[in-house]
């Protein structure tokens, strides 16, 4: 058994076959999926587990080379600095709401972990970096 870090086995997975510049969605309960989209599906309650949580945990394992988030999630300041200071220094990059949903529509390689947060826009785009 494992005894530490992401313990989610679908998740784990994922992360770990991540290539350079592949997609890792994480995302609020309301952000449309593609039907045939790899998915992780986290969301138990309302706020349960929550965005920042759960991105909080794969930052532990995920190496992230830039992120997008969309601007409208600007209206909610703490969140934004939460991730900024998460992400310490990494680029993040903004696009409109419907510019962020066309990219995980048609981007490459692309992953989604469902939480259930229920706050307007929270959702990123962690784009994967490599180690060396």
């Amino acid at each position: 058994m494992k005894k530490y870090g992401i313990l989610n086995r679908n998740l784990s997975k994922i992360i770990a076959s991540k290539g350079h510049a592949d997609l890792l969605v994480i995302c609020d309960s309301g952000l449309p999926i593609p039907k045939n989209a790899e998915l992780v599906d986290l969301a138990l309650t309302k706020n349960i587990p929550s965005f920042i949580d759960t991105l909080k945990v794969v930052l532990e394992e995920f190496q992230v080379e830039k992120a997008v988030i969309a601007t409208e999630l600007y209206q909610n300041k703490k969140m934004v600095d939460e991730i900024s200071s998460m992400l310490n220094g990494t680029l993040i990059e903004n696009v409109d709401h419907e510019n962020f949903k066309e990219i995980t529509r048609n981007g490459a390689n692309v992953s989604f972990v469902r939480t259930g947060e229920a706050t307007p826009y929270a959702n990123i785009i962690l784009f994967s970096g490599v180690t060396f």
